[in-house]
């Protein structure tokens, strides 16, 4: 058995623990665990069904196919799917029970005409554009979408209204209470039309953990499941109470001496100011390390966190551990658990001026997940 130039350690113990303590913070509200991109990189299924032993009652993806694939993976649990196009897998959707997001009417018309083709009523939850400019109908084209459904009752039965956030990882932002009024002004309209709602949901991550005056009985954490920060503004994601999930592994594959002022990778954006060990970490942007965070990514190795020297490549990168002792075989901690002393995937974030978000979900497919901790 070879081992992997890279791996993800997943530890599914702690996103359970993530899920269980959202639970306990929304009350009454029940949680919907988003795990689309692939559970933002960690792998869907395992990730999932790690999410429901926490307690996650029911699962979101972005993309209809996320959503079929988790019931073909035997999950029972109720699943929402929110971003398909006219053309897309409504009819698998609608048969296999799965929820869909509306945004427009004509999704709605085609989720009628495969309903009624089916014989099988389709469960849908109206997304209202409250103010992100993204997918949603607005509130001006709500009375539309509401009077397509009152008048397909017998093909769908509109069971939730949801909306998103722009600015929720700024929680005294004016667009929150702006958003909030809209999201309210539409439940009242969709309820006057006779509507009973089954869940209104409108918190993500960053509203879940801070702003529980709109928790409603539906929450929709997503990065934090995973034991990230939706904002750093909004503290660190040991500040939150969020245990890490993922931790990135490299091995050495080869260590030399070079002397004082050599260029380091393409371009030599690094020289080295001495004589200097290097070490060669297998692992490049085309795995998920952002070129971005040349000449700033830190990495821990052999109990000391290097910054990566020169560029990083499309399959490896080079640290500079000055007169330390480095042998091939040695592991290398891109990311993972602060509390060990590793590097943050905030951290990360800010080598690469992005969000914890994308340092995630770009992890490829030639790093290994690992799992570890698979609750029971």
């Amino acid at each position: 058995m070879t081992t992997p130039h890279a791996r993800a350690v997943i530890d599914l113990g702690a996103l359970a623990s993530n899920v269980d303590f959202i639970n306990q913070q929304t009350g009454d509200a029940a949680v919907l665990a988003v795990v689309k991109a692939d559970a933002y990189g960690h792998g869907l299924i395992p990730s999932a069904k790690a999410a429901v032993a926490g307690g996650a009652s029911w699962l979101g993806t972005a993309l209809f196919q996320e959503a079929l694939t988790l019931r073909a993976a035997g999950i029972e649990t109720r699943i929402l799917t929110w971003l398909g196009t006219v053309d897309d897998q409504f009819a698998e959707c609608i048969a296999a029970d799965i929820d869909l997001g509306v945004s427009h009417r004509e999704a709605l018309l085609a989720i009628v005409q495969e309903a009624r083709r089916l014989g099988k009523r389709a469960r849908v939850h109206l997304k209202i554009d409250t103010g992100l400019s993204r997918n949603g109908v607005t509130l001006d084209d709500l009375d539309q979408l509401v009077a397509i459904a009152n008048s397909e009752s017998d093909a769908v039965n509109v069971v939730g209204a949801m909306s998103h956030f722009a600015y929720a990882d700024e929680p005294k932002h004016p667009t929150i209470a702006a958003q909030i009024d809209v999201f309210n002004q539409a439940l009242a309209l969709i309820e006057a039309a006779g509507i009973d709602l089954e869940v209104k949901h409108l918190a993500n991550s960053a509203a879940t953990l801070t702003l529980p005056e709109v928790h409603f009985n539906l929450v929709r954490p997503g990065i934090a499941i995973y034991g990230i920060t939706p904002g750093l503004a909004l503290g660190t994601a040991a500040e939150l109470g969020l245990k890490p999930v993922m931790s990135l592994h490299a091995s050495v594959a080869l260590t030399k001496t070079v002397p004082a002022g050599s260029g380091i990778s393409y371009g030599h954006t690094y020289h080295t100011k001495s004589q200097a060990n290097l070490a060669l970490i297998p692992a490049g942007y085309s795995d998920g390390v952002p070129r971005s965070a040349s000449n700033k990514g830190p990495v821990l190795l052999g109990g000391k966190t290097y910054q990566i020297a020169g560029r990083v490549c499309m399959d490896q990168f080079v640290l500079d551990v000055g007169d330390a002792e480095v042998r091939i075989g040695d592991n290398a901690v891109l990311f993972g658990d602060p509390q060990r002393g590793e590097p943050s995937v905030e951290d990360w974030a800010i080598a690469a001026d992005t969000i914890g978000y994308e340092i995630v979900t770009r992890i490829g497919p030639r790093v290994d997940r690992h799992y570890i901790n698979i609750p029971s």
